[in-house]
């Protein structure tokens, strides 16, 4: 799986009714083909983010996607269109599970990310 390497992701007023999900910021998800990968806002963060990918209509705190097997001549990853939403500018915590492992990934949503300190 892929994430951005921007230090800031622009957010933008999302219309969304949910205090939560007042601001987006809209990047692609890019997944390896046959993967199957679970993201989540970090604990403590349920109320402040939501994320969404490839149509799943309503933000949510987790999200699961799932990344086709390829079928002859496609290629071997795959893009998903979506983002975060965020209460208000932040630096997000994100928790992503992929074939038995956990990792954590942090995202400037319209604002960088101080690498010396916890979100």
């Amino acid at each position: 799986m892929a994430v951005p390497t921007t230090p800031v992701l622009s957010a933008e007023d999302s219309g969304e009714a949910d205090p939560a999900a007042r601001l987006f910021a809209k990047w692609g998800l890019v997944v390896r083909a046959g993967t199957v990968v679970d993201l989540r806002v970090a604990p403590g963060w349920q109320d402040k983010a939501r994320l969404g990918w490839g149509g799943t209509g309503t933000p949510a705190s987790t999200v699961t996607v799932h990344a086709c097997a390829p079928e002859s001549g496609q290629g071997q990853w795959m893009a998903f269109v979506g983002g975060t939403w965020v209460a208000q500018a932040a630096c997000v915590p994100l928790i992503v599970t992929s074939n038995g492992q956990n990792d954590s990934v942090t995202l400037g949503i319209g604002l960088p990310c101080d690498k010396t300190t916890e979100p």
